[in-house]
């Protein structure tokens, strides 16, 4: 067995972030909403389908050496979306969290203007009854200000409700990129 693991011609795996791109796969089915169907000569395409036509072509890339990798993968996003053991309680200790948090921003002098963590009941707006883990800062203390029409239209024309959009906008202080993200989060727990 060791003669095969030092012979470089019997590579049985691809190196690479397989297992990290398709298990992406996985919240991108179920969490991404299809904008735009249309047909190309009788076959019915979305807008995600070239995605996966790419992920297809990686997968089969390198044939045998890529397919388990590939399938690890999905395996390891299927489990992650399920909550398997209650994989998404789990956390870091708080000394790595603390270390990469400092990584993450040498530039700042002090800690308390890190990104904020992760907490479990967060108070970010609910979406069909549902509550959020928020880490976007909170809205308390500043003025609501109503968001603009156009903003509650671009949620409302990527498949969320009219409310749910609004609170997420006034959550977010009316910044699009952040309601999208507190609404897609929402959704998948």
């Amino acid at each position: 067995m060791f003669v095969m693991l030092h012979k470089p011609t019997l590579n049985l795996l691809t190196s690479g972030p397989y297992g990290l791109i398709f298990s992406s796969f996985v919240p991108f089915y179920f969490d991404i909403p299809i904008s735009t169907r249309y047909r190309v000569f009788g076959i019915r395409f979305t807008d995600k389908s070239f995605i996966y036509l790419a992920g297809l072509q990686l997968l089969l890339s390198s044939w045998k050496r890529s397919i388990l990798p590939g399938i690890c993968g999905i395996l390891a996003g299927s489990l992650y979306r399920l909550n398997f053991f209650h994989i998404r309680k789990m956390k870091f200790p708080e000394f790595i969290s603390s270390f990469f948090s400092r990584l993450s921003s040498p530039a700042t002098g002090s800690s308390s203007t890190a990104a904020p963590s992760r907490n479990i009941l967060g108070n970010a707006p609910s979406y069909a009854g549902r509550q959020v883990e928020g880490n976007y800062p909170s809205s308390m203390g500043a003025a609501t200000i109503e968001p603009p029409e156009d903003a509650i239209a671009t949620l409302v024309s990527m498949g969320f409700d009219r409310n749910s959009a609004r609170q997420a906008l006034v959550h977010a202080r009316n910044d699009v990129n952040a309601a999208t993200n507190i609404l897609l989060e929402a959704q998948s727990h």
